[in-house]
């Protein structure tokens, strides 16, 4: 008898607060008593014993049907035309628009082809890309959620381009919205009207519902107002209520049973489209698995929020072989037709059984829970009139034995792999099974089973050399320091974003989330020379009459100036607005250079290691702390000069420093100091306010006119020869 599995309301995620993660638990299956039938659950545990199955699935049917007898269920939205397309959105991409394989920032373009292209090769291509813009950015300035959309390169004008090319490789696009950001700049009208004439203007083809598990109720008037076909996407699971008209959601570290569970909310409605994500594993073959056993997708997400966690060769070789079956059945796979749990008879293997409403197919897919290779008969089955049996992993006829009334099928499936199966006649396969077959059979010659994690390493780019030797002129107004070798401390807090390396094993600090980490390393520095006090507007100004120097890009430079000119009653104020490349620009115009981070932090502490500059308490009035919602003049706290003599080392603004990393997907630059400014009313916000000397800020880089901020400024620094 077949079985349609049921669905479940899902509390993981608060609506406008950040995820209560909870603990953090492995990928491994647990054990579920045979007995207990745990409908609360995202995803329901499966008894161990094949015994206990069959009345497994009728508990799922009957809650199934109860469910949606108590809701009132009405499943309009999922029969509606323009929401077709849901049901076979199986791989989504979560992109970080920063990442180096996406945005090229030497040329200032956009690689969409030559990273959908390697998407294809990696992982069976995407059905849907979420562009992800602010965090873990956002709350460095004023800017909010949408105005990130609105300074990527080339502007909104530019970003619909991208959408439409996205459309015509056949991608759906998704809009992100952080439903947590009140700190920053308000608009003029709603979050929610601003979101929708996002979409309206960029033409989205949904919205992902970050840190929700289900959107406002007008959000669905709203988004059919704008245009047909709009979903929404939630990264908690939803309410069952909500699953009517909220098509897609994560399924994000969803713990499994031993004996692989069923997806509650995919049971409730088979069109519903969840993504099994556990975004810091290296290992995922289990969500690979679960998706395989319900017929629902996966979320592809390399670059989490600047810390690299590559996927290995095997668990893209096993998502590049499962995605055109799932295609290729969707229908199946999101139909009434599912038999979850068909016996095996084999330890660590089991298969779902999906059959067709009209056509003549059987498609079985399997899973090998263990780490050895399974080569046996898999499964035995009722035979069939007519019916023909194919390996659809492989690509090839499936070997065959039995006759009469039941048949095996003998096969191999490679350790944590997938398997598949199907049985039909020639007109029930289809006219192009052969064409598909010999694709199969290509995808799976190239599969590579290592679980090596591709570890990718950051590299520092280094300016060219200045000289050492330097007149008196600029050395006088510059604080001269010593060379020393220190034992140095410095602090991150532990964002999603990581710190100094790429990958790093940020699970192991997950619980301490928003946390302080420290560091320790050995430093050896030169002598050197840096500024008393950060460049001033009136400073920058003289530079950009004698150098004539403009920007490569305009965007947002300088943008706090009027006609040309620095605000009134501020040019002793730091000049903000400026990128990297600007600082660099004037640095070498003075014939100096950006400090390292190592000379920033050294200058800052002096020989005692302290704290702050002026000791190791936070004390009012000795920095700029944001009590005037701006900045300040940079010699306004004589009190708060470091044991060297430099002012505004705490507050006022973050400071450039010559720290610029990249591993090949994600460049950063380190911050120092602290700001006046700090956005308030969400932990998910970027560092902000006056800050320790220790204390260093990892800022992603993309592009000039999102780099340059009005909280970011710089001082420079030379070489003295000893």
């Amino acid at each position: 008898m077949s079985a349609t599995v049921g669905i479940g309301a899902g509390a993981a995620f608060l609506p406008g607060k950040a995820p209560i993660f909870g603990k953090i638990v492995p990928n491994d299956p647990v054990t579920s008593p045979a007995s207990q039938y745990d409908f609360g659950r995202n995803l329901i545990w499966a008894p161990e014993k094949p015994a206990d199955w069959p009345a497994f699935r009728e508990a799922l049917l009957k809650w199934r049907d109860a469910t949606r007898k108590s809701l009132h269920y009405d499943d309009m939205l999922y029969r509606r035309p323009d929401f077709a397309w849901v049901p076979s959105c199986f791989s989504c991409c979560f992109l970080m628009m920063c990442d180096e394989e996406f945005y090229n920032p030497q040329s200032n373009e956009y690689t969409l082809t030559g990273f959908l292209d390697k998407a294809q090769n990696e992982f069976g291509g995407f059905d849907s890309i979420v562009l992800w813009h602010a965090y873990p950015r956002i709350g460095i300035d004023e800017r909010n959620q949408f105005d990130f959309y609105r300074d990527m390169p080339g502007g909104l004008s530019r970003m619909h381009v991208l959408v439409q090319d996205f459309h015509q490789r056949g991608l759906k696009v998704f809009i992100d919205y952080n439903p947590w950001d009140h700190g920053t700049r308000r608009e003029p009208v709603s979050d929610l009207d601003a979101l929708a004439e996002l979409v309206r203007t960029l033409d989205f083809d949904g919205i992902f519902l970050d840190t929700l598990n289900e959107g406002a109720a007008e959000f669905r008037v709203k988004l059919d107002a704008i245009r047909a076909g709009i979903v929404l996407e939630s990264e908690g699971a939803p309410p069952l209520e909500n699953i009517q008209d909220h098509h897609m959601s994560w399924a994000q570290w969803f713990q499994d049973s031993s004996t692989p569970g069923i997806l509650r909310n995919k049971l409730l409605e088979r069109r519903h489209m969840q993504h099994q994500i556990r975004r810091w594993d290296r290992d995922h073959t289990g969500e690979l698995q679960s998706a395989w056993m319900n017929g629902s997708g996966m979320m592809v997400w390399e670059n989490v929020f600047g810390t690299w966690v590559g996927w290995s060769p095997r668990d893209k070789s096993i998502l590049r072989s499962m995605l055109p079956i799932q295609r290729r059945y969707a229908s199946i796979f999101s139909g009434q037709g599912w038999t979850p749990l068909v016996p095996t008879d084999i330890p660590d293997l089991f298969a779902s059984l999906w059959e067709g409403s009209s056509e003549k197919l059987r498609v079985w897919t399997l899973v090998n829970r263990s780490n050895r290779t399974i080569q046996s008969v898999l499964l035995k089955m009722a035979s069939a009139d007519g019916a023909r049996y194919y390996d659809l992993i492989r690509g090839e006829e499936a070997e065959t034995s039995g006759r009469g009334a039941e048949i095996g099928i003998a096969g191999i499936i490679r350790p944590r792999g997938i398997g598949a199966f199907a049985a039909g006649t020639d007109a029930g396969l289809g006219k192009d099974f052969r064409q598909f077959l010999a694709a199969q059979k290509e995808t799976d010659s190239h599969a590579d089973f290592r679980v090596d994690f591709p570890a990718h390493k950051s590299t520092l780019r280094l300016p060219p050399p200045t000289p050492k030797s330097r007149p008196a002129s600029i050395l006088s107004t510059m604080a001269e320091i010593p060379p020393t070798v220190i034992n140095m401390e410095v602090v991150f807090k532990v964002r999603e974003c990581g710190f100094y390396e790429p990958q790093t094993e940020i699970v192991a600090d997950f619980m301490n989330l928003h946390k302080p980490l420290m560091f320790s390393r050995e430093v050896r520095l030169s002598r050197y020379a840096i500024d008393f006090t950060p460049v001033t507007n009136l400073q920058f100004a003289d530079f950009l009459k004698e150098s004539g120097y403009r920007p490569r890009h305009s965007e947002n430079f300088l943008k706090h100036w009027k006609q040309g000119a620095p605000p009134e009653g501020k040019n002793d104020h730091p000049v903000v607005y400026v990128d990297l490349d600007d600082a660099r620009a004037y640095a070498h115009w003075a014939a100096k250079r950006l400090p390292t981070e190592e000379e920033w932090q050294y200058a800052a502490q002096g020989p005692d290691l302290l704290l702050y500059p002026w000791g190791n308490e936070l004390k009012p009035g000795v920095s700029n702390g944001g009590e005037s919602g701006d900045t300040t003049s940079v010699s306004a706290f004589p009190a708060g000069r470091s044991p060297f003599g430099c002012y505004d080392m705490c507050g006022n603004v973050w400071e450039w420093t010559e720290s610029e990393r990249s591993d090949g997907r994600t460049r950063f630059c380190i911050l120092k100091g602290g700001s006046f400014y700090q956005a308030t009313g969400s932990e998910w916000y970027a560092d902000g306010g006056p800050q320790t000397a220790k204390f260093a800020s990892k800022f992603l880089l993309m592009w000039s006119g999102l780099d340059r901020c009005g909280t970011i400024g710089f001082r420079c620094a030379v070489d003295i020869a000893e």
